[in-house]
């Protein structure tokens, strides 16, 4: 074989086998993971908003565990049609994505659509949910977002250290307002649903028994009024619920996935990548 012979048949080589022309980073069970994959899935990630100055090595974590995912899906024959797939691609709207991107973006389509099935169909029906896991929920949401509760509220700005410490428990709103406007201040009364508050405002009254003077912050004091329960609120116990559940069942399967990752022949073989 001539010279010219021998650099057509390498050039043919590296064009049908490019995983070979690739760096082999790591592999999983025997199946090989390139530097090519990583950079693909990093470009993925960017696309959803997720940057870090660690994004190589959390991508490998990700390609990993989506073999780990769709692998262990086929004992329960939970993998995802290719219809499915292209369906939720397209709501991606990543039409501008490369080859390599989006044959990524479908392995990692197909790995979480697989595991959510396994999610619901082995862990979802193990978990239960009590009226103090929701009650706790509850109390969270109010603090962190504000509930569907409408609230009537009475603020006092610029308040004298001196003067907070005279005020005493009204009987009504009216009578805070009396009460305030006596002490030589100007008492602003406004209606508002809680997730409507500002953060600040929201966690000082998320928790304050009605007609009860809060502490004085920021020289301001808050008092609730009466609250009413919007029709919002009627499905809001069951939607806590629901994602409580959702909730425990993904600590669940996150502690699966981590069983089944020390199970996995894991190699790496580029130190910069070690997990």
């Amino acid at each position: 074989m001539n010279i010219k012979k021998i650099v057509i048949f390498a050039f043919f080589i590296m064009f049908i086998n490019p995983v070979q022309s690739a760096t082999i980073v790591a592999s999983i069970n025997g199946t090989p993971i390139t530097d090519t994959d990583i950079t693909s899935r990093t470009k993925l990630m960017a696309r959803q908003g997720q940057t870090s100055t660690d994004n190589r090595r959390i991508a490998l974590q990700n390609i990993i565990d989506d073999n780990i995912k769709i692998e262990y899906a086929k004992n329960f024959n939970a993998i995802p049609d290719d219809k499915t797939i292209d369906t939720e691609l397209k709501k991606l709207k990543l039409d501008d994505m490369s080859v390599s991107e989006r044959e990524m973006a479908r392995n990692a389509l197909r790995a979480e659509i697989a595991w959510q099935i396994i999610v619901g169909r082995t862990v979802l029906p193990t978990v239960s949910v009590s009226a103090d896991d929701i009650a706790t929920e509850r109390a969270g949401l109010a603090r962190e977002h504000g509930l569907p509760i409408e609230m009537t509220l009475v603020r006092l700005t610029d308040v004298p250290a001196e003067i907070a410490s005279k005020l005493t428990a009204p009987k009504s709103c009216d009578d805070a307002i009396e009460m305030a406007r006596s002490f030589g201040g100007t008492p602003q009364k406004f209606t508002a649903v809680q997730y409507e508050l500002s953060p600040e405002i929201r966690s000082r009254v998320a928790s304050l028994p009605l007609l009860t003077w809060s502490k004085r912050e920021d020289d301001s004091i808050l008092l609730v009024c009466s609250t009413r329960k919007t029709d919002e609120y009627k499905n809001l116990d069951e939607i806590i619920r629901q994602n409580a559940t959702y909730k425990q069942a993904m600590f669940l399967a996150n502690q699966q996935l981590k069983q089944l990752r020390r199970k996995a022949v894991i190699v790496i073989n580029d130190d910069r990548y070690k997990l």
